[in-house]
């Protein structure tokens, strides 16, 4: 018998079935240990030993292995095919070791980029040892990011109280966006016009041309600047004759794109489905690992984490076999589409994302996937297929239409797909100008030929700003910068969200100004380490490390000795330095123009003094210099539509109207945990108003009259479940939205409003909580006590009957009862004395009288309480845990 060890259970139940009798695969549940959170973990000048701790939840799992392992023939570490993948395996046959389970073993390493039978089989046959080099490259980018985080953070926390923490790239990437957001506020839209005609061939056919030449010079952009420079050239188009002087006709060719990597998938993803990158990692981990299919588990697609674009030569002849027989030979190249991946690391660059059997289509597996592993499936399936089709071709047409004196001309361009090729099955991006090109085919026209003007108009434009940063785009901008791995993008992303740097609105990332100062902060004073340059440097050691060719600790001396010193250069900063260049720095932003010229630092309360960043206990905020004669001040906090400068933040309470039902009045507020909506006020003697608190995503300066009483309204119902006819309802509580549907509860998360979602949203979300929908029981009747219903019912320890919080279970081997034989059996059970927690039971007198009893040993009980310091001396018995035994929490030292 051999162990086999994998990251996740539903990747054992899947490669169980393929391995047989002679193997048995378990769980490690992903990473087994890790650095504590403490100072320490990681220590510099003991050439950079590290402590790992064993997670508690994993315990069992080791255990399970370890007994596993006595009287096997040995050990097969079959994780993940990448530096995560390797790192686990590493983790756990140093933990075996160390409990001495691995004592004569044969302890070897598999991979696999598919979890298909003939892959895993395949992968058997030829196992390997562990990769060391790959080992250190997650060791060093381990250590460096526990270096910066547990390094740099305590500085924040003194310089700048109320930020949450500093990481390597997720610094690097606030940046990005905070920069961005600077541009934006820096932006100054720049108006400019143009001109365009309606001319009419000889055939009357219609052509729309833009004004390209005036003067007999050629137009720029910004040319025509204003109106009236734009009148000016109507006028002299308007007295012109017009005829063709020129056309231009060329093809061109359009090719497919690679097929996924990690991060093309979560940029399309991102695009087309609206999946967080998170989001799109964890269904196609799910894909990957394997569906139930017809009663047999099967992966899908192939390894999800990868930079490469290459796929196997059988997958591609399958590819070719399918186009040639669904598309027909013309949508097929006369050879195969090979891609080159442009990751250094050749260790890392594994086949890119595809199915594992392109010939299993996404309607052929619909039925066994829910919608967003369907959706994914498909744009997986097809972005494969693509890349291996004909490239599609293009008509493209240039038409000059010019005076007589040849001094105004126009130009009209137009295409027209000649042949869709890959196009009829793929189209990158959605909003590609592919998608209209059907639509500009230009009508055939000759040169010299006449042209009748008809309409003239000019329009006025604006230049726009750069837009915010999509998950999609970030991600594009990191890879472009070599910034991270495709691999971390969507927890760097998840990360700055977490620490509330960063929110997402309409799909666009917007700094809050948390993030802004922590940005600004180390852009300050750790520049170097937020620089785009150096961080990409960073990741090409790292990738070095993986390929062989640095030494890992080599790596972590070089940065911790310029890291540590500029650490230590911060030692002396005073907090009035880091608040004089933060209040620098982002005065613009805090403090934006406006159009009245008033001076935007001056004081709104005293009109003397001048407004600038402080820092209190619990964070930065703005302050007025006359404090404490003055003691204005408001929070950094800040809310902007997009189009103008920011708003301030609420700072008091602000009436929202009046309740048209109740006639009293709704108030938005701010309490200790946050704003919250009110209606009516508190009264003396009588019963508190009624309060709902803002929910995360839903900003004080969005809150409306409608949407407050919305709020307030709350919890909702939406809907009867259509299996089990419960009503489902969405409320607001402790932790935030949620939906209810008898005992089950789902959380919503940030794409769910819980003012606006449906019942099918609704059925569907319920249907993915932890733990079924429990269908109703069977009603058997009336209690004759009371009236109440009698119900049968099934849980998780089999069949049993209810009424009034009083539980029964059936016999063994009984599945169903008479409204007579449930009566009996609750009967028997109020007579033991089970009741539902809080009740009383009707067949418990003897409870009562022993009621003064209890009254009367409460004295003594007081009397006892006093003595109770003197039970300290049982503390001796703490020294019995020396021996060697693993447990919960086990913390080993590694160099």
């Amino acid at each position: 018998m051999k162990i086999v060890v994998v990251e996740s259970p539903a990747k054992a139940k899947t490669i169980n079935k393929y391995l047989g009798s002679g193997y048995t695969v378990l769980a490690s549940y992903g990473h087994i240990r890790d650095l504590p959170a403490k100072d320490g973990s990681v220590r510099p000048d003991d050439d950079f030993t590290m402590d790992w701790e064993t997670d508690p939840k994993s315990e069992k799992h080791i255990r399970d292995i370890a007994q596993a392992l006595k009287g096997a023939e040995g050990l097969i570490l079959a994780t993940d095919p990448d530096r995560e993948g390797e790192a686990i395996s590493w983790h756990v046959r140093r933990v075996l070791e160390e409990r001495k389970a691995l004592k004569g073993l044969d302890v070897k390493r598999v991979v696999f980029n598919e979890i298909t039978k003939t892959a895993i089989l395949e992968a058997m046959r030829n196992p390997r040892d562990l990769d060391q080099e790959l080992v250190d490259a997650y060791l060093a980018r381990r250590a460096l990011d526990y270096l910066v985080g547990f390094t740099l953070s305590p500085v924040l926390w003194r310089k700048l109280p109320g930020s949450r923490s500093a990481g390597r790239v997720q610094s690097v990437a606030l940046r990005l966006i905070c920069e961005r957001e600077g541009e934006i506020e820096n932006f100054r839209a720049q108006e400019y016009w143009t001109v365009e005609a309606d001319f009419l061939t000889t055939r009357k056919a219609q052509i729309t041309a833009g004004l390209t030449r005036l003067d007999g010079a050629k137009l720029d952009k910004f040319d025509l600047k204003d109106e009236a420079s734009a009148k000016m050239a109507e006028a002299k188009a308007l007295a012109a004759r017009y005829h063709i002087d020129t056309v231009e006709r060329k093809q061109a060719k359009r090719h497919p794109s690679p097929p996924f990597t990690t991060s093309t998938l979560q940029q399309e993803a991102s695009r087309k489905l609206y999946l967080p990158a998170s989001r799109t990692m964890q269904v196609a981990q799910r894909l990957y690992e394997g569906i139930d299919i017809g009663g047999e588990t099967v992966g899908l697609i192939t390894y999800m984490r990868t930079d490469g674009v290459q796929m196997a030569a059988e997958a591609i002849g399958a590819a070719r076999s399918l186009i040639e027989k669904q598309y027909g030979a013309a949508y097929l190249p006369s050879a195969p589409r090979i891609y080159k991946t442009k990751a250094k690391n050749a260790q890392e660059a594994h086949e890119a994302i595809r199915p594992t059997d392109v010939s299993r289509r996404p309607a052929d597996v619909a039925a066994y996937l829910d919608r967003e592993q369907m959706k994914l499936y498909e744009l997986i399936w097809r972005r494969t297929v693509a890349s291996q089709m004909e490239s599609a071709i293009l008509d493209q047409v240039a038409v000059d239409i010019v005076s007589e004196d040849a001094k105004i001309g126009f130009r009209a361009t137009g295409s027209v797909v000649k042949f869709d090729g890959f196009l009829t099955l793929y189209r990158e991006d959605r909003d590609d100008s592919e998608e209209d090109d059907g639509d500009k085919l230009l009508p055939d026209v000759a040169e010299g030929e006449a042209m009748e003007r008809k309409d003239l108009r000019k329009l006025q434009h604006f230049t726009q700003p750069p837009p915010r940063y999509s998950e999609a785009s970030l991600v594009k901008k990191l890879e472009e910068l070599g910034i991270g791995r495709p691999s971390t993008y969507a927890s760097i992303i998840s990360v700055l969200q977490e620490r509330s740097y960063v929110r997402l609105d309409a799909r666009r990332f917007i700094p809050e100004d948390r993030g802004r100062v922590v940005t600004a902060f180390l852009e300050n004073f750790f520049n170097r380490y937020v620089q785009y340059n150096f961080t990409a440097e960073l990741e090409d050691q790292l990738d070095d490390v993986s390929g062989g060719r640095l030494e890992w600790k080599t790596v972590l001396r070089s940065f911790w000795q310029h890291f540590s010193a500029a650490v230590e250069d911060t030692r002396e900063l005073r907090v009035s330095q880091v608040l004089d260049a933060l209040d620098e720095a982002l005065g613009p932003h805090f403090f934006p123009p406006d159009a009245s010229g008033h001076d935007p630092r001056t004081c709104k309360t005293c009109n003397t003094g001048r407004l600038s960043l402080k820092l209190g206990k619990f964070g930065a905020f703005i302050g007025c210099s006359n404090y404490p004669e003055c003691r204005y001040t408001r929070p950094l906090t800040m809310a902007s539509n997009g189009d103008g400068p920011a708003e301030e933040a609420l700072d008091g309470p602000k009436q929202l109207g009046t309740d048209p039902v109740s006639n009293l009045p709704v108030t938005l507020k701010k309490g200790p945990y946050g704003h919250y909506v009110q209606l009516g006020e508190a009264e003396e003697k009588g019963a508190k108003p009624k309060r709902v608190s803002l929910y995360k995503g839903l900003e004080p300066i969005d809150v409306t009259l409608d949407k407050a009483l919305k709020l307030l309204a709350l919890p909702r119902p939406i809907g009867t479940h259509p299996e089990s006819g419960e009503p489902i309802t969405a409320g607001i509580g402790k932790f935030g939205p949620y939906l209810k549907h008898g005992s089950i509860y789902k959380s919503l998360g940030r794409d769910d409003d819980v003012l606006e979602i449906g019942i099918n949203r609704a059925v569907e979300l319920l249907a993915n909580a932890k733990g079924k929908t429990r269908t109703p029981g069977k009603t058997l009747g009336e209690h004759p006590d009371d009236g109440k219903p009698v119900v049968q019912n099934s849980g998780r320890f089999g069949p049993y009957v209810s009424h009034d919080g009083v539980y029964a279970n059936l016999p063994k081997g009984k599945d169903d009862v008479t409204f007579e034989e449930a009566l009996a059996l609750l009967a028997a059970k109020v007579a033991k004395g089970g009741t539902k927690k809080g009740k009383t039971a009707k067949a418990a007198p003897k409870a009562k009288a022993k009621a003064p009893a209890k009254e009367k040993a409460e004295p003594a009980e007081k009397k006892a309480a006093v003595k109770k310091p003197a039970a300290k001396k049982p503390a001796a018995k703490k020294k019995a845990p020396a021996k060697p035994k693993a447990t919960a929490k086990t913390t080993t030292k590694e160099s």
